[in-house]
């Protein structure tokens, strides 16, 4: 059974495309098939992932969702690209602003991410959405077809406190258009241990949602190793595969494995009934 999560937070900058890299690479290496969804017009996941000029390439998102918004047929491989550390990725540019205008207007618009995520994700364990920071038409699609959401939060003030426009969207896209949408967690990223700030920080917010939503137990600690990967093109475990950053994000995607594994215990029984 596949599990499509969305990487999602309006504040740009907290780790969000950096998260998507290293877990689904992360999922690789555990056997799992991966597909990288890059839904933000910034193409930062393509880039990360070593497709340096996002804007030079023949078939992007954009191009499939302008073929699900015109009913034209196209093959459900097109346009995805082979990473050398074992991931797929479906590639976003500069053109996904202009899909983000076409969508006002289109019949069933929340949707449209979903048709094409429909029919690709039998062939993955895993399809992960990394979401533009902006809380837009295209984030509200990638809610729309995910089952769950990760929100990786800067461990600062201010990305903590803007959370909770975030989760009114969420939880919006839960009433009116993905009942199912659930949330797997909150992961506290560029952590400075050094500092009591990002301890409290950590405490506030363990104190405000913990009891509510799952705050991942790891944090990514900040790292300038962490930073330098989306240059490279490769993910932390192969830049710096015994640093901090790779031990955090490796113990991670075992959390993420965790609760995939007990939402699918708990599907089965359901499915028997």
């Amino acid at each position: 059974m596949s599990k499509v999560i969305a990487l999602a937070n309006q504040k740009g900058g907290v780790g969000k495309t950096t998260t998507a890299v290293n877990l689904g690479i992360g999922l690789a290496g555990q056997g799992k098939k991966v597909l990288l969804v890059d839904a933000d017009a910034q193409g930062n996941l393509t880039d990360s992932l070593g497709f340096h000029q996002p804007d030079n390439l023949p078939v992007t998102l954009a191009t499939i969702l302008t073929k699900v918004m015109t009913e034209e047929k196209y093959d459900p491989d097109e346009g995805i690209l082979h990473q050398e550390e074992g991931v797929d990725l479906m590639p976003g540019n500069i053109e996904l602003s202009a899909i983000e205008v076409s969508l006002v207007n289109t019949m069933s618009r929340e949707m449209v991410l979903r048709s094409y995520i429909n029919t690709v994700k039998q062939k993955y364990d895993y399809v992960l959405i990394d979401c533009m920071p902006s809380l837009g038409m295209m984030t509200i699609n990638a809610l729309a077809a995910a089952d769950s959401v990760i929100i990786p939060v800067q461990a600062h003030y201010l990305p903590a406190k803007g959370m909770t426009q975030l989760m009114q969207t969420i939880a919006r896209v839960r009433r009116q258009i993905n009942t199912k949408l659930n949330i797997d967690g909150i992961l506290l990223t560029m952590v400075d241990n050094r500092t009591t700030f990002a301890k409290d920080i950590s405490f506030v917010l363990r104190r405000d949602y913990g009891d509510k939503f799952c705050v991942f137990k790891t944090e990514i600690p900040l790292s300038i190793r962490a930073a330098e990967t989306s240059a490279e093109g490769k993910s932390i475990y192969v830049h710096d595969s015994h640093g901090i950053a790779a031990k955090a994000y490796q113990a991670f995607t075992k959390e993420v494995m965790d609760i995939g594994q007990k939402q699918r215990q708990k599907h089965e029984p359901d499915l028997g009934r």
